[in-house]
């Protein structure tokens, strides 16, 4: 039975939301949303993707995949401002798609930030070794993890507060780096002009051809994870329906001017050939592109200053991290997926059974990088590494069938605060290149002498979330979700 037409007044209230507050400013969503999908990938990996398809095709695969995450921003940014909740894609996909599905995705959105969320005190550890060579990783990684309890265990503010420094911080050196690398490009710093020599140099600028811009690709896809945040975010913002369209729209663009800026200055500043471009984890932060570039302008201790920044970067990822999987958490348990408990919500607004319990099965997490020779977590982060790409595809569907049941209702289009452009194509290309993603994700362990040992640890994710699917189903006995069905209440 249709459902009575929503009006923009029906929008939950802070109360509707069982204790969350809504307190996240504009200014504080933008930069989550931002600061979300910029960190390692950028600062540190970056240059692996020049050395692997040349800074064409690396420009390329960063261009595609930037026009996915903008398919997929603006069918997020339909559902939350008109649906702005903290379960965000659980919510959607279970009132859009089938409950079994909210249930698969709720629950592989959690694990893939709780396991986040280990791997980043891992990534600091490293950091501070830089400085403190000396000193026992454990120490460093239990003091950031008790930090990041301590933000999102004072209030929703206090959280958005921080990721929003956090993320000023990785936003000024972006820009800084783009400036000093025109600069450079053009003759001004750092001696002669190099011109578009390291664009025609060997092989560039497309190195290997077709397979080269498929697997950088891949790289580009998890370099960009993370705008989804502002899903999460939406259920604790002020004023949704302006502050979310307004920073899908923001974020989108700045995001995609730092990594199509970055690539092209770093393609044009170090050749694809040279060795210091192959560097791809926090380790090798001493010859990131970042840090040549900074090198080669006159910056005084860049490679300090880098660390620095990135130490920045990888405490933003687990402030985030620990915030969207403690809200996916209590969202699963007011909707009954999760153990009741875990919806409890505190004076402050915050979930803290649900922070208490994620922060737990994190730290665990990373324990496991201490037993023997830390195989475990290396298998825990791989189960988790498709993850974020079949939350994507979530969205996708979910917004898909979110407008034929709009309009199966009986519903005016003109009602909708914010509406995606490009429907119905939109979700249909960001579903079926997030496919493309999914299915590449390692195609070499099939290539030649297979390796089933690869395969497995790229693809555990894919199994493991059609399991959940599968038994919430085989249980509950749960069935798609008719479009003249589908709840399309705001409350």
């Amino acid at each position: 039975m249709a459902t009575i037409a929503p009006t923009r007044a029906d929008l939950p209230t802070p109360e509707a939301q069982h204790g969350l507050r809504r307190t996240l400013k504009p200014r504080h969503l933008t930069m989550i949303a931002m600061g979300g999908a910029i960190g390692t990938g950028l600062f540190v990996a970056s240059g692996n993707t020049i050395a692997t398809a040349g800074p064409g095709g690396a420009l390329l695969a960063y261009v595609a995949i930037g026009f996915m995450v903008f398919l997929l921003m603006q069918s997020l940014g339909e559902m939350a401002t008109y649906l702005p909740v903290s379960g965000a894609f659980e919510e959607y996909s279970t009132r859009f798609v089938s409950p079994s599905f909210g249930f698969a995705i709720g629950w592989n959105y959690w694990y893939n930030w709780a396991i986040t969320v280990a791997a980043e005190l891992v990534a600091a550890a490293l950091i501070m070794r830089y400085w403190f060579p000396d000193a026992p990783s454990w120490i460093w990684s239990g003091l950031f993890l008790a930090i990041l309890f301590a933000l999102n265990a004072l209030s929703t503010r206090a959280y958005g507060e921080s990721e929003f420094w956090f993320s000023l911080v990785k936003v000024v050196t972006i820009v800084l780096f783009l400036v000093l690398g025109i600069l450079m490009i053009v003759g001004i710093l750092g001696g002669e002009s190099p011109g578009f020599e390291n664009w025609t140099t060997g092989e560039a600028p497309f190195v290997g051809g077709g397979a080269g811009i498929l697997a950088i690709f891949m790289v580009a896809g998890f370099s960009f994870q993370g705008t989804e945040l502002v899903g999460v975010a939406a259920g604790e913002a002020e004023n949704p329906e302006k502050t979310v369209p307004r920073a899908i729209r923001t974020v989108f663009v700045r995001i995609l001017l730092f990594y199509v800026g970055a690539i092209t200055v770093i393609g044009f500043l170090i050749p694809y050939t040279s060795p210091h471009l192959l560097g791809s984890g926090v380790e090798d932060i001493s010859i990131s592109p970042f840090t040549l570039v900074f090198e080669n302008a006159g910056v005084l201790a860049a490679a300090s200053v880098m660390n620095a920044v990135i130490l920045t970067a990888i405490l933003s990822a687990g402030n985030s991290g620990l915030y969207a999987s403690t809200r996916m958490l209590w969202a699963l348990a007011e909707s009954g997926k999760a153990p009741r408990f875990l919806a409890k919500v505190d004076r402050r607004g915050v979930p803290m059974n649900a922070l208490l319990a994620t922060t737990t099965v994190g730290a665990a997490c990373f324990l496991t990088t201490l037993i023997g020779d830390g195989a475990a977590y290396v298998w825990l982060v791989s189960a988790s590494g498709l993850a974020g790409f079949i939350v994507w595809m979530g969205i996708a569907w979910s917004h898909y069938r979110f407008r034929r049941a709009y309009t199966a209702q009986g519903h005016d289009l003109a009602d909708l605060p914010y509406r995606a452009g490009l429907y119905p194509l939109g979700p249909m290309i960001a579903l079926a290149l997030c496919a493309v993603v999914i299915l590449g994700q390692n195609y070499q362990a099939f290539v030649g002498d297979m390796d089933l040992l690869a395969a497995l640890s790229a693809y555990i994710g894919l199994p493991i979330f059609l399991a959940l699917w599968a038994g919430h189903r085989i249980v509950t006995g749960s069935r798609m979700v008719r479009y003249e069905d589908a709840d399309l209440s705001r409350v």
